[in-house]
């Protein structure tokens, strides 16, 4: 039945929700993030044990500034093996790509064993070195996080797709120590252009600072990176760190085109954990003959050029990171953020030598371009950029990431990236039916208004019109009905399901149809018995 209050009243009820469910998953998050890095700190001691070597580490995860140790031959012979394993553990995407992805397709995001996997093998490739983020464990562990909060709190599918990015964004706003830019960058990396999801904005923002406070009360709340204080960039320099984005910038555009290299086949089936054991020995090999700086995701390097302790033998070093991610980012190497931050400023530390700029803003200022050219992400990128190293360099960074986002256009390397909000299913303006259901123009007046089925046959043998005040409805499909056949739902009168959303396909409705947790349903109703529905399936217990 339909509810007493006004309208106004339940629009605050409604977002009054909403804000509490976003702090809730955000301490959720929190706690989880707390037990991951325990558990990733762990593995890492295991890594450094087997490999005989360790990168430089962050301050801001307790990592230390030096490498310890020389990598051993027979350690390093894990890699290929552990490559091979992560692909076949992941057989789609990094999190932040499957992130993206699952989102256009109207939150049809991998299911709990899947993402369980995804989560073993992000852990597994980061603990022995290889070009995987440390931040895409978090991203998946905040996805999850909203399924478990599911289980307890009914979500319909808006506040579930909402609160899995405020998931995300909550987990890598914790890691990133930066919770305000992770939100920003959750909103704005679901897009090629410019543009933002600023409905989920809030809620990202609730989440990752009610996160990042659960995080910082056991690890403290030191920045990701230890910088000092920067001076405020004189207008002279500016021309020296616009040629250090435009280089930067450069090197990521030439990285997309090289990910294109690889024919998709090598990506798919049986061949696609061999192309990961290969790619595990390549990197094993560059790290045994070349430089051991290619192990781990890269942000203790982006440290020591931040620490000006890098000088143009950085370029070396982010030459054969941008190699392994151009070859490894078909495979699912290399997603996320903290290996783009690693080839970033690793290639702004060499530059920023070269012209005499300040290390410390020459590595931000290449960390930004490659961000924005990765992740089309250049608001992002800039407040990320600040979060870390204050607010003087923020002229820098605005001009480093605009740079970038102009040059390198709407490439990317999350493939499920779409042009514009208008070319997302989650904002088109009508679902897709089955066929012989169909849009009509409204009746006149005059005309009779009695509801009519949508595929019933006129006098001229076509369908006929649906009759005025009856409108399509898309709604998930509520937990009382989950393994329900069609049949036997029961609805009140002027409603009827005309479609089965299924696997991003639309079917028809069969009688013996059994309804799942991940389908959805297209009601074709008068709008007062669809709030008649609603009312009903609103219930607890419903």
């Amino acid at each position: 039945m339909r509810s007493p209050l006004p309208r106004a009243v339940l629009t605050r009820l409604e977002t009054g929700r909403l804000v509490v469910l976003s702090l809730l998953l955000g301490l959720l998050v929190g706690g989880l993030s707390i037990l991951l890095r325990l558990a990733l700190d762990g593995l890492l001691r295991g890594e450094s044990a087997l490999l005989g070597y360790a990168p430089p580490g962050t301050p801001g995860e307790g990592g230390l500034l030096m490498a310890f140790g020389e990598a051993l031959p027979w350690g390093l012979l894990a890699l290929p093996a552990v490559g091979a394993a992560y692909t076949w553990l992941i057989p789609t995407g990094d999190p932040l790509a499957e992130l993206v992805r699952g989102y256009h397709i109207r939150g049809q995001w991998p299911r709990f064993p899947a993402q369980v996997r995804t989560l073993a093998g992000t852990l597994l490739g980061q603990a022995v070195g290889l070009l995987v983020g440390r931040d895409a464990p978090f991203t998946v562990m905040g996805q999850m996080a909203t399924r478990l909060l599911a289980r307890t709190t009914r979500l319909d599918s808006v506040e579930t797709r909402t609160l899995t990015l405020a998931g995300a964004g909550a987990a890598l706003g914790a890691v990133l120590h930066a919770p305000l830019a992770a939100a920003v960058l959750i909103v704005e990396v679901l897009y090629r252009r410019f543009e933002f999801e600023f409905e989920v904005l809030m809620p990202c923002v609730l989440a990752a600072v009610a996160a990042y406070a659960v995080y910082g009360l056991a690890f403290g709340f030191t920045p990701l990176f230890s910088l000092e204080v920067l001076p405020v960039l004189a207008a002279s320099q500016l021309p020296a760190f616009l040629g250090v984005a435009l280089g930067v910038t450069l090197v990521g555009w030439a990285g997309l085109l090289a990910c294109r290299a690889l024919p998709p086949v090598w990506t798919q089936g049986w061949l696609r954990p061999v192309a990961g054991g290969a790619f595990g020995l390549l990197t094993a090999a560059v790290a045994l003959w070349s430089t051991p700086a290619v192990l781990g995701d890269g942000s203790g390097w982006a440290q020591l050029g931040l620490s000006g302790f890098l000088g143009p033998e950085a370029l070396g070093a982010g030459a054969w990171r941008w190699a392994l991610l151009a070859l490894g980012a078909p495979l699912a190497f290399g997603g996320g953020v903290l290996p783009s931050v690693g080839v970033g400023g690793l290639l702004g530390a060499g530059l920023g030598n070269l012209l005499g700029l300040d290390p410390a803003a020459a590595t931000l200022t290449g960390v930004v371009a490659f961000l924005t050219v990765t992740l089309n992400a250049p608001l992002a990128a800039a407040l990320l950029a600040v979060a870390w190293g204050g607010d003087a360099v923020l002229p820098a960074s605005l001009l480093a990431a605009g740079v970038a986002h102009l040059l390198s256009g709407e490439t990317g390397l999350l493939p499920g990236q779409v042009r514009s909000r208008a070319a997302s299913a989650v904002h088109a303006g009508m679902p897709l039916l089955p066929e012989g259901i169909r849009f009509a123009p409204r009746r006149a007046a005059s005309a009779p208004a009695t509801p009519l089925h949508p595929s019933a046959p006129t006098d001229e043998g076509g369908p006929t019109p649906l009759a005025s005040e009856q409108e399509l409805y898309r709604r998930s499909v509520p937990r009382s009905w989950e393994g329900a056949r069609v049949s036997v739902l029961t609805l009140p009168p002027g409603v009827e399901v005309v479609g089965v959303v299924r696997d991003g396909t639309v079917r028809l409705p069969r009688p013996d149809m059994r309804l799942t947790a991940e389908d959805e349903l297209v009601f074709l109703a008068r709008p007062d018995a669809y709030q008649a529905l609603e009312g009903v399936l609103r219930l607890p217990g419903a």
